[in-house]
Parts: structure tokens; C-alpha cells; sequence
């Protein structure tokens, strides 16, 4: 996959805050006024987080090392992942003398945890087996240190039953777990995204429309921004461009961050159900597809209206439900009620049209998508055509859709 270019101009030509297209979407401005993410921690579970990074300083906390064969501690990133997801959730845009990249909460503390790069191994039957041990734990330690949200931008082809026990402890413990469907543009189950309890994200572009690349299926329960990403990274320059639902799993976590900011009486299940109610939904008027899920997160409105938070007791998505009852009829590998399994089209997000606050930002107008162009995504398009994988699939702790900025805005 070749990596789409942020601008047709040179980095320098505009700042670097302009480029960030998903904020302006957001309306990250107005929300911002609301809520900053500040009190509330995110786990990030990742290849590390570099706390120098400009954009970074003072956001990240000390965290845990799960990858002791590799030199440094959870501070050190050198595949530059990690430090790419904590620059989307908490980025202060302080970075070149002001010129710096936002992360959409950027009063969020980061807490790293590293795991090992095992996508770079040469037994991969062996990186599942390894991923598996690590994440659990990795959850149990976030929890622990008091992780509001976690933050998952990886993925392997199989769970197991310590993964399913430490995301139902996650759960009955408070948190929420945000992870990435997988990019290979097919309808395999990737984990712990397909895990009950998780909550799995798929990516968008400034159409509104899921990414060709950003995996479908039952797992996929919200989307958010997922292309031509701007943000903080590890590395030379400090910033980076990038798409993927690594990506958009960061703006779905940084989504719950700045609600539970606002509202830090409310527990996880009403958090996400008020990100579930206030999301920009399927064209079709279902309740959720298999390729948005249940729809396009929409933090501004969550802020703004979020309307009845629910029962703080009752998880709302149905998988973990079905996935604990006993009732053969309960299978929480298929699609929820209200979806639309029907692969031979998919949708975009519906635009706001109800002359909501919000609907000044366009919900995602940016880059030259101007309110026709919104109106007009209630088109769906053609189907994309499936690349099966290969049955084992390594960890994917770095981002190979990724790349380093020439310059910082010089």
C-alpha cells in the first residue's frame, strides 16, 4: 500500500494544525471549550511512548515494560507506533515553537506499555501465543494503574480465554477498551478487536466512507477518522502522516476521554452509550452495518447533547451479553441486531442534518469536501475486493502505513 501524501504542497507551506483535517471535522475547537480529556488516563498499549516528543512533554506517565529484551523501558519507541497513538489522543501542538500537532484530548495523561515488536519474528504461530500472554496482562496493569480508557492499535487472527478474562475484568473493574479491526480490507475476525467486551474500530475518510483498507464485519462496532492522518510521532521530525484503524481506534479512545472529562460520575457503560447514541450513523438508516458499525463517533455532539447516559450497570453492546449466555441463540460471532451483513455494498456515515450545533463543522469537512460532497456520501460504493490472508498473521505493532515528516513546518 503506498502511502497517500497529506497536501500537494510541502509541509512548510501551512501549519501544521491546518493539515490536522480530522479536528476541524470535529469541531475540535468548540469541543475543546467543553472538554480537554484533562483527569482522565489512557492506557496505550503499544511499542512505547517516547515523553520527549514536543508534542508529548509532560502528557505521559511512567507506565510498564513488557518487552525487557529490547533496550530501553516503556519510554523508548523505536518503531514510533506508539508515540503515533499518544500524539492522536493527547498532543499539545506545542511542539515547533507552537507549530505542533493536536491529539484530539490533549489534557489526557498517557500511560505507555510496552510490548515486544513481534511482527518482526520468525515463528508466528509464536507471536499470537506471545501477544496473548502480554496483552492480558498489560490490560490488568492499566486497570490497575487506574486507566479510564485503553487503548489497543494492534491486532493477531486468534484470541484466547486469558484475553476474554482480562477484558471482562477491564470491564467489571470501569474501563473501556478501544482496539483496531485490522487493514487488509477483508471480513476476518482480528483480536482482541473481535473480543467480547472490546470495543472494535474501523476507519473513515473525510468522505465519511470506511477506508478501503479498514477491515468489516461483526467486530467493527463505531469508526472514526482513519486517513491521511496528521499527528506526533517517534522519530526524526517529531511528526507523521498515516491511515488505519490503529488511527481511528486513537480518535475513539480520545473520544471517551474527553466525555468521561466531562462527566467523571458517569461509569464505562454510559460513557459508551452515550458515544454509541450520538454517532453519525449508517445512509440506510440501520442501526449498524458491518462496515461502520454503528456508526461515525461524533464527540462534539456526545459534549454538547449527550442525552440519557442509561443504567451505569449495563454493558450496551450486545456481545458480551451473548457471549456469557448460555442460549444457543445468543452467538456473539454474528452481526448484532439491526445490522447489515450484506457484503456486496458498503456505506458511509450519514452528515448531520439537524441543524445541531454541531453541524457547522460539516462533521467531516475538511481538505476541500465541501456540504455537496456530504450530501452525496449517502451513496454507497462499489464492493472492495477481499485480500485473504495467509491463516497465521503476525502482531502488528508498528505502522506500515506510517511516515515521517520531511521537515517540522520549517
Amino acid at each position: 500500500m503506498v502511502l497517500a501524501g497529506i497536501a500537494a504542497t510541502p509541509a512548510h507551506a501551512e501549519s501544521i494544525r491546518s493539515q490536522q483535517w480530522h479536528l476541524d471535522a470535529m469541531g475540535a475547537e468548540e469541543i475543546w471549550k467543553i472538554s480537554t480529556g484533562k483527569g482522565v488516563t489512557v492506557a496505550v498499549i503499544d511499542s512505547g511512548v517516547d515523553p520527549t516528543n514536543g508534542d508529548l512533554r509532560g502528557q505521559v506517565l511512567k507506565g510498564l515494560d513488557l518487552a525487557p529484551q529490547s533496550p530501553g523501558d516503556e519510554h523508548t519507541d523505536t518503531e514510533g507506533h506508539g508515540t503515533a497513538m499518544a500524539g492522536l489522543i493527547a498532543g499539545t501542538g506545542r511542539s515547533g515553537g507552537g507549530d505542533g500537532a493536536f491529539g484530539l484530548a490533549p489534557g489526557v495523561k498517557i500511560l505507555p506499555i510496552r510490548t515486544p515488536d513481534v511482527g518482526r519474528e520468525a515463528n508466528r504461530e509464536s507471536q499470537v501465543e506471545e501477544f496473548n500472554d502480554l496483552i492480558p496482562e498489560a490490560i490488568k496493569y492499566a486497570v490497575g494503574q487506574d486507566a479510564k480508557v485503553i487503548n489497543i492499535s494492534m491486532s493477531v487472527f486468534r484470541g484466547s480465554p486469558e484475553l476474554t478474562t482480562a477484558v471482562k475484568y477491564a470491564i467489571d473493574e470501569g474501563s473501556l477498551i478501544f482496539a483496531s479491526t485490522g487493514n487488509d480490507g477483508s471480513s476476518d475476525l482480528e483480536y482482541p478487536a473481535a473480543t467480547p467486551g472490546v470495543v472494535g474500530v474501523g476507519a473513515l475518510d473525510q468522505k465519511l466512507k470506511k477506508t478501503e483498507e479498514s477491515q468489516y464485519g461483526p467486530q467493527v462496532d463505531i469508526s472514526a477518522p482513519g486517513w491521511d492522518m496528521v499527528h506526533a510521532c517517534g522519530g526524526k521530525t517529531g511528526l507523521c502522516t498515516s491511515h488505519g484503524t490503529s488511527d481511528a481506534t486513537a480518535i475513539a479512545s480520545a473520544t471517551a476521554a474527553l466525555i468521561w472529562s466531562k462527566h467523571p460520575e458517569w461509569t464505562n457503560n454510559q460513557v459508551l452509550r452515550v458515544m454509541l447514541n450520538t454517532v453519525s450513523g449508517p445512509t440506510s438508516g440501520n442501526e449498524r452495518n458491518d462496515h461502520i458499525g454503528y456508526g461515525a463517533v461524533r464527540p462534539l455532539r456526545a459534549l454538547q447533547e449527550p442525552g440519557d447516559p442509561g443504567p451505569a450497570d449495563e454493558y450496551p453492546l450486545p456481545d458480551l451479553t451473548a457471549a456469557q449466555s448460555p442460549s444457543p441463540a445468543s452467538d456473539a460471532s454474528k452481526p448484532a441486531a439491526g445490522s447489515q451483513p450484506d457484503d456486496s455494498k458498503t456505506e458511509a456515515a450519514a452528515p448531520s442534518a439537524d441543524g445541531g450545533d454541531d453541524s457547522n463543522t460539516g462533521l467531516w469537512i475538511g481538505l476541500g469536501v465541501g456540504a455537496a460532497a456530504l450530501i452525496g456520501a449517502a451513496v454507497t460504493f462499489s464492493v472492495i475486493r477481499s485480500r485473504r490472508r495467509a491463516q497465521v498473521i503476525p502482531a502488528v505493532a508498528h505502522n506500515p502505513y506510517q511516515q515521517q515528516y520531511p521537515t517540522h513546518g520549517q
